[in-house]
């Protein structure tokens, strides 16, 4: 029998390695925002012909290089005031909004695992008693985290320029298929097959492609452009459930009205960059996917 004054002990020990995890998270996350901010420029410069700045980072402006402590995510735009140290034009939000993020993104998906149990083995040192096998969910671990850096690049590139690469949405695309292969695996591997893994994703997938390419279609690309239905059914067939899809299409409508509304009703014609706010939707449904099932 375990002894009742060893629990709360543990329970401290067990928040704490929270805590220490999910800053890590963030930090991480924050580097990686930086970096595909980076990525995101420089792709844009070889996608229109133009000299590419070299391998360091340097200034929009001046192409002064910059260096490694002007380089810290969130912590030099700060104290640099969001500008460049030698011409001191300002270097926008676009790289503190990236790295800021990027590192909550990550910090959210760190507890999402921790939620569902994905890291109750390194955490608590148990066994893993029930479920897929270990490295099958360690492989969708891993798939996950690569959609989810090429969904960000394709969110900030979208904020920045307005665009989503079509390469970039298909590799989105080939990951979300693989990611539900691996689910599809896993959910066969404890469980025998039903209808369910087939019209579930189906119908996700038609959730969020489908009415964006439906809007893209009728509004001739000006409600919504031509990438983002494709970007929406990539985080549809992620999500997998229909219930999260609509949630996910829900959240991204609003926050996207509530943000865009002032700047739309001050500037005529002004086309809604609305690929960020569909991986914003798909970070929190999918962050929140336990609770938002249980509403069912």
């Amino acid at each position: 029998m375990i002894s009742t004054k060893k629990q709360p002990q543990r329970a401290t020990i067990y928040n704490m390695k929270v805590i220490i995890i999910s800053a890590f998270s963030f930090i991480i996350g924050a580097c990686l925002g930086s970096f595909l901010c980076c990525q995101a420029r420089r792709f844009r410069r070889k996608e229109l012909g133009q000299k590419p700045l070299g391998r360091r980072s340097v200034c929009n402006h001046c192409h002064y290089k910059l260096k490694w402590y002007d380089n810290i995510p969130i912590v030099s735009w700060l104290i640099l005031k969001g500008k460049c140290r030698k011409c001191g034009k300002k270097i926008g939000l676009a790289e503190l909004l990236s790295e800021l993020g990027t590192g909550i993104t990550f910090v959210m998906l760190t507890l999402y695992a921790i939620i569902v149990g994905g890291y109750q083995v390194f955490l608590s040192r148990t066994s893993y008693l029930a479920g897929p096998p270990l490295p099958l969910i360690i492989a969708m671990g891993i798939v996950l985290f690569i959609l989810v850096l090429s969904l960000i690049f394709l969110a900030i590139y979208d904020g920045l320029y307005g665009e989503l690469p079509s390469l970039c949405l298909t590799f989105s695309i080939t990951c979300a298929i693989i990611m539900l292969t691996l689910k599809e695996w896993a959910i066969l591997s404890i469980s025998s097959f039903t209808p369910e893994l087939i019209y579930k994703p189906l119908l996700s997938f038609l959730i969020l492609g489908g009415i964006y390419l439906v809007l893209y279609l009728i509004s001739k690309g000006r409600w919504v452009g031509d990438g983002d239905w494709l970007l929406g059914a990539a985080i549809g067939l992620t999500l997998f459930e229909p219930w999260l899809a609509l949630v996910a299409l829900f959240l991204a409508n609003i926050t996207a009205c509530l943000v865009m509304y002032p700047i739309v009703k001050s500037k005529k014609n002004h086309h809604v960059h609305f690929g960020p706010f569909l991986v914003v939707a798909f970070v929190i449904t999918l962050s929140f996917s336990k609770f938002f099932l249980s509403m069912l």
